[in-house]
């Protein structure tokens, strides 16, 4: 009997180590599954195309970024997102200029040519880029940007390009309106150009830098601040108690931490180029330049019969690119109809009881702006805070209408703001209640643009969980995410707010708020598909198209 008990002890002991040792092997199998190969297939949100098998995510090591402590879901949304974005650029020695991709020696082809199209169909066009030399480029990675425009329609909208890896890009256009549709396909930067400002987000953040003025009585400092500082120096811990965001500063000699009054931009680092990569950023030659056609450029839409457009407009209600397309000036969101608020008493109509809070950089600002000037019963109230700083508040008493709009915590390159302003966008939430007559809506991108991912990914982490708690505890509480926008480029903005970073972070913001229950107003392709200059700021005809679909959101077309 003791025998049998003693066999049975060792086989159920047996039993146990096998199944640790299964266990084990799973969860190996698991953390390598997560953490070691991420497979990627992603449209961007300027249309280019990039299909990727990436093994072993690259972690910036920034600040110590690599080592936030992360749930499993966090830790695998962050990889997706970088190995997404990490841009197909061929691992090359230095590359002279003279074969360097050349806008002026490349050329596009339509190639489904016809004799009409019909509204609704797919327009394909073969882009070949060549070097300075006139010769075929063997590999891929430009960045470039594509319309239709009718300039006499006043219509446009974006194409998708997909990147062949091997000198050929297609450009795939959905064809919108009747009429005689132009194409139009532009270079932002070369590969070459792409690899530098790879080089400057991995290697040097630090190029904008910011201060604090501290004071006590007769007594002021003025120290560097960032989201990290280099060296041994002490340091003022200024990281914030709720969303765990980092900032420090160098401590001042004499004065204590506790005695900082202020926040500003410090300024730009100079020289962080050498000449041949110099080369690759010249206004005129290979910044934002156009690549011709061999070939006609246009082709002639006609209409679809009534039925048929019916179907058309139904069909694309399921989140087809593009979003949407100007005609006659007018943005057309192909997922909704969006209502027109030619008249300020519309917008009275619409905001009436309501609480609007604006927050964000100063591409959200200007709708602050907007309102305020074209609505005149609504009046902005001093606060005594500093011009294009804030916070702004606006009040129509007539109506029971409140406007407030308050910059986001640092990092931001505005002049000056005072310390007790810095509040943070998922602190600011966390302090709504919310409800019907409560709108929220959202910019941040901007001034992330020469950080590495990793920080514009946490900072959207932390406002998404205070944007879903609001929804939680209200949830007929609208709350609108603008996205970013193209804006001019020049040698040395190329350096800091180049289309190809902000791209980066509006693909981010559009993944990680998808499925949240915000709504998004498509300021990248609003930009994008107009026939006017990109601009930081947008021109007011681009912003009252931003403002009539922030408001549709707000008050949508009774059906």
């Amino acid at each position: 009997m003791w025998l049998n008990f003693f066999k049975l002890r060792l086989f159920c002991c047996l039993l146990a180590v096998l199944m640790v040792v299964v266990l084990v092997v799973n969860v190996t199998q698991v953390e390598y599954l997560d953490h070691e190969t991420v497979s990627a297939t992603f449209i961007d949100s300027s249309g280019q195309f990039v299909s990727s098998q990436v093994t072993g995510v690259n972690r910036n090591p920034y600040c110590g970024y690599e080592h936030q402590t992360l749930s499993s879901r966090e830790r695998m949304e962050e990889d997706s997102l970088l190995a997404a974005l990490q841009w197909q650029v061929p691992d090359m020695g230095p590359v002279p200029f003279l074969k360097s991709t050349d806008p002026s020696s490349s050329y596009f082809v339509i190639l489904n040519s016809a004799a009409f199209f019909k509204v609704g169909s797919q327009l394909e066009v073969l882009v070949h880029v060549q070097d300075f030399q006139r010769k075929p480029k063997k590999y891929g990675g430009d960045y470039l940007q594509a319309r239709i425009h009718s300039p006499k329609l006043q219509a446009g909208a974006v194409g998708r390009v997909v990147d062949y890896q091997n000198g050929f890009y297609k450009v795939f256009f959905t064809l919108l309106w009747p009429g005689k549709v132009k194409v139009s396909i532009s270079l932002v930067h070369p590969t070459e150009g792409i690899r530098v400002l790879q080089h400057l987000q991995e290697e040097k953040p630090h190029r904008v830098y910011f201060k604090s003025l501290f004071r006590s009585g007769r007594i002021s400092e003025t120290t560097e601040c960032n989201v990290c500082l280099p060296g041994n120096l002490p340091l003022c811990n200024f990281t914030d108690l709720y969303t765990g965001e980092p900032w420090f500063c160098f401590k001042p000699k004499k004065l204590p931490c506790s005695s900082r009054i202020n926040h500003f931009k410090g300024g730009y680092l100079k020289g962080l180029l050498t000449a041949a990569e110099n080369a690759f950023f010249q206004s005129g030659v290979n910044i934002k330049m156009p690549i011709n056609s061999s070939g006609p450029d246009w082709v002639t839409v006609i209409p679809r019969r009534i039925k048929e457009t019916n179907n058309l407009e139904i069909s694309q209600g399921s989140g087809t690119f593009p979003s949407g397309y100007y005609y006659k000036d007018q943005w057309r969101p192909r997922k909704f109809k969006m209502r027109q608020f030619n008249d300020p008493d519309n917008i009275t109509a619409c905001l009436q009881r309501k609480v609007v809070y604006l927050f964000g950089d100063s591409t959200i600002r200007q709708w602050f702006e907007y309102l305020t000037t074209f609505v005149p019963d609504l009046v902005e109230f001093n606060l005594g805070s500093p011009k294009n700083v804030g916070p702004f508040l606006a009040v129509d008493q007539k109506h029971n209408i409140l406007l407030k709009y308050r910059c986001h915590g640092p990092p931001i390159r505005f002049t000056t703001v005072f310390s007790n302003e810095l509040h943070y966008v998922a602190n600011e939430l966390n302090g709504i209640v919310g409800g019907k007559n409560t709108v929220v809506a959202i910019a941040i991108w901007s001034h992330f643009s020469t950080f590495p991912l990793e920080v514009y990914i946490r900072r959207l982490r932390n406002i998404r969980r205070a944007v879903v708690q609001l929804l939680d505890r209200s949830p007929k509480t609208v709350v609108v995410i603008r996205t970013a926008n193209a804006q001019e480029l020049g040698p040395e903005v190329s350096l800091f707010n180049s289309d190809w970073y902000n791209f980066q972070l509006d693909t981010i913001l559009r993944k990680m708020f998808s499925g949240v229950g915000v709504y998004l107003v498509d300021a990248w392709e609003m930009t994008l598909a107009h026939y006017l200059p990109h601009k930081l700021h947008p021109d007011e005809v681009i912003v009252k198209n931003q403002l009539d679909m922030f408001l549709s959101f707000v008050c949508p077309e009774e059906t």
